[in-house]
């Protein structure tokens, strides 16, 4: 399982990479890196984790499609990011009570129903990374926010398991993430002075 980890390990710092930079080719790269991490996961006995792949490649495939219609329908030239923006602060509540309903919920059930070695703290990270993958491929600048925290609970989970290739990972992802925050906040403060420029 080692080769693996190390491969999905090295997917993973590309797709991030291609994250921050808002371009579309991060899903192939994405979609390859959590295909390995189910088997490298579902070994260790992370079942939430193993599962959440599964779901990460098909909001993969979808936020990808979303991608596309964002660049065709700005009319965007090849090679520059898609638009980003933020949530209101009404959705930002909802989506704080629904992943952790949907963290609480998985850990009971992970708990109580499977060997799982930290269904807890392995549903905790799922239910946010779930919120965070769906905010991502909608392109709001609160992805980032929830990547942060799943970034920094990974990395003390993963470490825990032994998984020490994948902690590295994580660790190199919570700085890359910090810096995705950065230029989405940029950008999408950007685009909105000029929105407000164009309707005074």
């Amino acid at each position: 399982m080692t080769a693996a980890e190390w491969t999905a390990a090295g997917l993973g710092l590309v797709n991030i990479a291609l994250l921050v930079r808002r371009s579309v080719w991060n899903y192939p790269f994405g979609m390859t890196m959590v295909t390995l991490y189910a088997f490298v996961f579902w070994h260790q006995r992370l079942y939430a984790e193993a599962g959440l792949q599964g779901f990460f490649f098909l909001a993969q495939g979808w936020g990808w499609w979303l991608w596309l219609r964002a660049l065709h329908r700005q009319g965007e030239a090849s090679g520059q990011g898609v638009p980003v923006r933020w949530l209101d602060p009404m959705s930002r509540l909802v989506w704080l009570v629904a992943t952790l309903a949907l963290a609480l919920n998985l850990g009971l059930v992970l708990n109580r129903f499977t060997d799982a070695a930290m269904p807890f703290a392995d549903a905790a990270i799922a239910g946010a990374s779930v919120t965070a993958q769906v905010l991502l491929a909608f392109r709001r600048v609160e992805n980032w926010i929830v990547w942060i925290a799943v970034d920094v609970a990974a990395i003390a989970l993963y470490l825990n398991r032994g998984l020490y290739p994948t902690s590295g990972l994580y660790l190199l992802l919570l700085v890359m993430s910090v810096f995705g925050l950065i230029e989405w906040v940029r950008v999408a403060r950007a685009d909105a002075a000029s929105k407000a420029g164009n309707t005074a």
